[in-house]
């Protein structure tokens, strides 16, 4: 024998008999209490869905309905369903139950509760240990859930995603990797928000002119500005489609550039030249120094004052064993020995430090200025990675510069890529991608979802 304490269902209609519990072992591992009882026929339940006439009950089948769980233990409620046949047309139906959830045998209080704690932002998983519930369960739980909030039907009966809610001044596009084999996918945000209002298979014009013809021409007539990366599709649209609204290149993605395809590339050319001129150690001196001429200054300065304070990197390890490393420093002096020994690693500070003057610059003309200086210096050197960054600047200017009075960062799209990349890390990866683009699309509504740092550094 066994105490259980007695808890109200809830369920409309069902009548528990508390004398009758049978106790289970789930699957799981888990104890699941078997609670019989009732559902009485009423008269309602009679009537014919055919011809309106009051069927006979032919014949009874007990259904069980998984419910809300108590403590670590599950309960399923069993009672016997009556089906019922019709004895002027002769059709035959079930009992109607209406606290059963559509296309699950699971009470829909149980269907609430698994939907709530996906609410909260819970993984799929968490929520099958907490309710029981298989995980294919739970995500159609999910699924029909997302698509109550961000879908409606259209008049063919097909779902569509809802328009955007309210009108932005700025959004901003970028891409992100989808699957493996190059398989990318577009990701469209308002900047003021961080909602993301768009995402599309490929990484093409088609994605960005779906979107324009899913949200409606006159829904961009607020927007002054979009801030993307390099991808000449996305610049073209925009141009080609909306004159008024400005393209926008922010430092990120010129840095980003200047780092990978020219500082990166040089190094690596030095390095090859001076092992073929026979200077062994000149060569070797640039080994560990990329994120050295990646950085600014001051971060070199910062990163040596910390070295003199005794920052601890890495504490030593109190269970397991581990060495305690500290900050290193004379970063600074390295940088300064860099810029002396070779003329296209010193022309790499004269670029970031004028990309740096120009991206503070509150004035078209002064940057363009600036800008323009950087694409000689660029030109001036005869090297081919240098060259090849003066081409970008010159093909994007117009973009480059207009940041002086549209001054919109894509910093909040890039923390939506790393929640992007969160959300998938969660599950394990989602093989149903309309699902996928559905929680990206609640993620980026939740206020922790979102980086809530402005979007713009002034108004």
């Amino acid at each position: 024998m066994f105490d259980f304490i007695s808890i109200p269902s809830f369920l409309v209609g069902y009548v528990q008999d508390a004398d009758r519990i049978e106790r289970r072992t789930a699957r799981s591992g888990r104890i699941n209490n078997l609670l019989p009882g009732k559902y009485p026929v009423s008269d309602e339940h009679r009537v014919c869905h055919e011809c309106g006439g009051i069927g006979h009950i032919h014949d009874t089948r007990n259904m069980e309905l998984l419910h809300l769980p108590f403590g670590n233990e599950l309960n399923t409620v069993s009672f016997p369903r009556v089906r019922f046949i019709c004895p002027v047309c002769g059709s035959t139906w079930m009992q109607d139950v209406p606290f059963k959830a559509e296309g699950h045998f699971i009470t829909q209080q149980l269907e609430a509760f698994a939907s709530d704690l996906l609410e909260n932002g819970l993984a799929l998983k968490k929520v099958s240990e907490l309710t029981g519930l298989g995980r294919n369960t739970v995500k159609d739980i999910d699924k029909r859930r997302l698509e109550g909030r961000y879908t409606a039907m259209d008049k063919d009966g097909r779902r569509q995603l809802m328009k955007p809610e309210k009108q932005t001044r700025a959004i901003a596009v970028d891409e992100f990797k989808l699957h493996d084999g190059h398989v990318f996918a577009t990701v469209i945000i308002d900047l003021e928000t961080g909602h993301i209002l768009w995402i599309a298979h490929g990484k093409k014009k088609k994605a960005i002119l779906d979107f324009i013809e899913h949200a409606g021409r006159e829904w961009f007539d607020t927007v002054e500005a979009v801030a993307c990366d390099m991808n000449s599709d996305y610049q073209e649209v925009f141009e080609e489609e909306f004159d008024p609204i400005q393209v926008v290149f922010d430092h990120f993605h010129i840095a980003k550039n200047f780092n990978e395809k020219v500082i990166a590339e040089v190094r690596k050319d030095e390095q090859r030249r001076l092992y073929a001129d026979g200077n062994r150690k000149g060569a070797e001196s640039l080994k560990k120094t990329k994120y050295i001429l990646y950085s600014k200054r001051e971060t070199l300065q910062r990163k040596d004052k910390e070295s003199e304070d005794g920052k601890i990197i890495v504490h030593e390890g109190a269970l397991f064993p581990r060495m305690e490393v500290r900050a290193s420093g004379g970063k600074e002096a390295k940088y300064d020995d860099l810029m002396k020994e070779n003329r296209l690693l010193f022309t790499i500070d004269i670029v970031k430090e004028a990309l740096d003057e120009a991206y503070k610059s509150t004035d078209e003309v002064e940057m363009a200025e600036i800008i323009a200086g950087i694409i000689d210096t660029c030109m001036d050197t005869g090297n081919e990675h240098f060259r090849w960054f003066a081409r970008l600047l010159g093909s994007h200017f117009e973009g480059i510069i207009a940041h002086a009075s549209m001054p919109y960062s894509s910093g909040r799209l890039e923390g939506t890529n790393n929640m992007i990349k969160t959300v998938r890390r969660q599950a394990y990866g989602y093989r149903d991608d309309e699902y996928f683009f559905l929680k990206l699309f609640d993620a980026s509504r939740r206020d922790k979802a979102i980086n809530t740092k402005s979007h713009r550094k002034s108004d």
